[in-house]
């Protein structure tokens, strides 16, 4: 399955601006760069506490959807919409497919979403100071891309967060996207979905690519995202393969509606 070109996606670099411009845009950034670290430290050092109070994930969970995930988009001046959130019965569980632009898709996710929500991560993640300890105690899932033998364990892992009636996310293309184009979904991910017997609901985020892009240094620009939530899908009588296919061209259907609109 081919990658597509889609409307309006670049995340090329504005090479118009002036140097006095680009000197303020990265005197911007480094303060936006602090402002993150310390949001993000404060606010997990303040929710493991609070959660080790409460013993329960979904207080940390909730609190990076309602107040960490707000204050990061918004202190990169992020315009930020949702569609599609009301037609979906959030009583069920879901395994979240999504593409993937830029690390700020995560923030978008948690803010769009509007039950407890968690993603598949980089074994890497572990390492990273607070951000680790966050993961473990709110049940995120991780995986070694550089062992053949996690992947499994992993799919096994995730059918059994979402029997327990956990929403999961991941992002099948494996890594962000670098152009703009939604790569082909890997079909391995959709086996928890089908072991568990939930529905695959697919999200396709625009705009997080021009915000945050993959490249270069930490350089944020103010612009808008938008969430878009389409139709769960049944995992009922499909292979992994015919899943998967229905799923990204759902994704893309609703990228190329953003980039019409």
């Amino acid at each position: 399955m081919s990658s597509i070109d889609l409307p309006r996606l670049t995340f090329a670099p504005r090479r118009h601006e002036s140097a006095p411009v680009r000197a303020l845009w990265s005197l911007w950034n480094g303060l936006q760069l602090v402002f993150m670290l310390s949001w993000t430290g404060v606010g997990i050092v303040i929710v493991l506490a609070i959660g080790a109070l409460a013993r329960s994930p979904r207080i940390p969970l909730r609190t990076a959807s309602r107040v960490w995930a707000p204050g990061l988009l918004f202190g990169a001046g992020v315009r930020f919409s949702v569609e599609g959130a009301d037609a979906v019965d959030w009583s069920k569980p879901y395994m979240i497919v999504a593409n993937h632009q830029s690390v700020i898709d995560i923030c978008a996710l948690f803010r769009a979403v509007p039950v407890p929500l968690r993603f598949v991560l980089k074994q890497e993640m572990t390492r990273v100071p607070l951000v680790g300890r966050y993961a473990k105690i709110t049940g995120m899932l991780f995986i070694d891309r550089d062992s053949r033998r996690a992947g499994p364990k992993m799919l096994r892992d995730a059918a059994t967060l979402l029997r327990t009636g956990a929403t999961l996310c991941i992002f099948p293309e494996g890594t962000r996207s670098r152009d703009g184009r939604v790569g082909a979904f890997k079909v391995g991910a959709f086996q928890a979905a089908d072991d568990a017997g939930v529905d695959v609901l697919p999200i396709a985020i625009s705009g997080a690519g021009a915000v945050l892009p993959t490249e270069g240094l930490f350089r944020v620009r103010p612009g808008r995202i938008v969430v878009r939530i389409g139709t769960p899908l049944s995992t009922a009588g499909k292979d992994r393969q015919a899943l998967a296919g229905e799923a990204r061209a759902a994704v893309v259907e609703m990228l190329q509606r953003a980039g019409a609109a």
